[in-house]
């Protein structure tokens, strides 16, 4: 993706489900979540083994998130990211983001295939630094 198309998914969409968000602070995942929140975002962990993260009920899936569903951002390792494509089509979501050392071509495609857009490899935190500052 190009800078201006990540900007434009990083401005449009306010609403990011974290799969796999940490509720301990020690963890990049929880690191990236309270970036974005200060940001502006509203954020929905998505984690079966925490009950909360800062003060917000974590979900088990996907599929419970109230819509609209717009970016999924995954903390996952790559086996299970064809498992949340899946929940992400079925939710509706607009953006499957995979973050930094995560890349599922097949899962990636599919997503695709479903009219969402997707990013690999990448860290939202460090690009919404770069392309809209701090």
């Amino acid at each position: 993706m190009t800078d201006d198309e990540l900007r434009q998914v990083l401005q449009r969409y306010k609403r990011i489900a974290v799969v796999g968000l940490s509720d301990r602070p020690d963890r990049p995942s929880h690191g990236v979540a309270t970036y974005l929140r200060n940001a502006g975002y509203e954020i929905t962990p998505v984690n079966p083994q925490i009950e909360e993260w800062r003060g917000v009920k974590a979900i088990d899936s996907l599929r419970e998130v109230e819509p609209p569903l717009e970016i999924v951002d995954v903390f996952r390792r790559p086996e299970h990211v064809p498992e949340v494509v899946d929940d992400a089509i079925a939710a509706g979501a607009k953006v499957l983001w995979l973050q930094l050392g995560i890349v599922h071509d097949e899962a990636a495609q599919k997503a695709r295939e479903a009219g969402m857009v997707v990013v690999q490899d990448r860290c939202l935190k460090i690009e919404h630094q770069r392309l809209l500052g701090s």
